[in-house]
């Protein structure tokens, strides 16, 4: 009986991509050809399109010295091949699996698995070719991954996918995010312990950790931290509202000063007569005449983290947890104006387009309309 004949397969470009970006970070070439069905010469055409032209089109318009230059790096590529079929012609000879092949018909598979000394699971295993589905839904896990700057893991990703309606267990993702090599770029957590003291000031705790179910507005925090610059240190503050940890104010700067704080609360485009509460840690640099002023003259109450507690300013403290591991220890920065202009381009990513899981995996602003449209508007605050 004749077989049927094989059925042409179309590639995106972007399925080629991922198929060459796969093979650029290590995998190799014959496993990526096993998992994806991939006839190996469609693989090297597309390995060599993308190094020497940057894309797949068939063709590109490309001097005659390039032409030359192409030509010479498929020959090399021609040669690579055949030498690298013919080893693997020569190394099958003394494969396991085809000394079985040859002689089951005549021995015992288990008895030919015990004298070569493998088990009768690895001889029967044939790794599967993945299916279509399989296939979009590593793309788009890596897509995803990527366009996250590599800092989503499996819940994150599994929320974004779900926007899409593409349904993926957490487990799966995580298998998937593992097989492509992708690591967030988190670290676990570290307990760290302090110990309980007095609370001798005259300012209290108002918030008292209760972070959570505020009206917008109604509690806003703040803290610092540093990054290096060149040869000498830079400081970052960053106002954070409770309700939909929107960063509200930020600002940078070579001093840690009260000056900085108030460049931070000049940026927050909400009127700040609809602050309630503004909550830090004991910090120096938030006990000045200047920030007492810009509170006063707003109706701002204050409230105090008790001394040398900082879960009493969780949020804040998670958030600049987030900005060292997302953006601080992954950039350089040569000034403060490079510094200044990759800050605001981080806020601006992390209000937009970072989802938060105490956000019903929702961003920032997304949250804050989504709870306006529920209330009817009540909650809307322009800028």
């Amino acid at each position: 009986m004749d077989k049927a004949p094989r059925k042409r397969r179309n590639f995106t470009d972007e399925f080629k991509q991922h198929v060459v970006d796969l093979y650029e970070e290590g995998m190799s070439r014959q496993e990526i050809i096993q998992k994806y069905s991939l006839t190996p010469s469609a693989f090297d055409r597309w390995v060599s399109q993308f190094r020497t032209t940057g894309t797949f089109k068939e063709t590109v318009s490309l001097s005659e010295s390039d032409q030359e230059m192409i030509a010479l790096r498929k020959e090399i590529q021609r040669l690579k091949m055949e030498n690298d079929i013919l080893k693997q012609a020569a190394l099958i000879l003394a494969e396991k699996r085809y000394v079985i092949d040859r002689l089951k018909h005549k021995y015992p598979v288990s008895a030919l698995c015990r004298v070569l000394g493998i088990s009768r699971s690895a001889y029967y295993y044939r790794p599967k070719p993945l299916s279509d589905e399989t296939i979009e839904l590593e793309i788009k896990v890596r897509s995803i991954f990527r366009a996250s700057h590599n800092v989503y893991g499996a819940r994150r990703i599994k929320s974004k996918l779900e926007a899409e309606n593409i349904v993926a267990s957490r487990r799966r993702i995580r298998a998937i995010m593992k097989k492509l090599h992708l690591v967030s770029v988190y670290t676990k957590a570290k307990y760290r312990h302090h110990p309980t003291r007095k609370n001798e000031e005259k300012v209290r705790n108002v918030l008292n950790r209760e972070f959570s179910h505020r009206k917008p507005l109604e509690v806003i925090v703040s803290d610092l931290t540093y990054v290096r610059i060149n040869q000498r240190w830079a400081y970052v503050c960053a106002i954070t509202d409770l309700f939909n940890r929107e960063v509200i104010g930020y600002s940078c700067g070579l001093r840690r000063d009260a000056a900085l704080i108030q460049e931070a609360f000049n940026a927050i485009p909400y009127p700040l007569d609809a602050v309630q509460y503004f909550h830090t840690d004991r910090g120096k640099e938030f006990d000045n005449n200047t920030i007492c002023a810009i509170l006063k003259a707003n109706g701002i109450k204050r409230s105090l983290s008790r001394p040398g507690n900082p879960y009493d300013n969780a949020v804040a403290e998670n958030i600049f947890k987030s900005f060292k591991t997302e953006f601080l220890e992954r950039e350089t920065f040569q000034s403060l104006n490079e510094l200044r202009e990759k800050l605001s381009d981080y806020v601006q990513w992390w209000n937009n387009d970072r989802v938060h899981t105490s956000l019903e995996n929702m961003t920032p602003l997304a949250y804050r309309a989504k709870k306006a449209a529920e209330d009817k508007g009540s909650l809307q605050l322009t800028p």
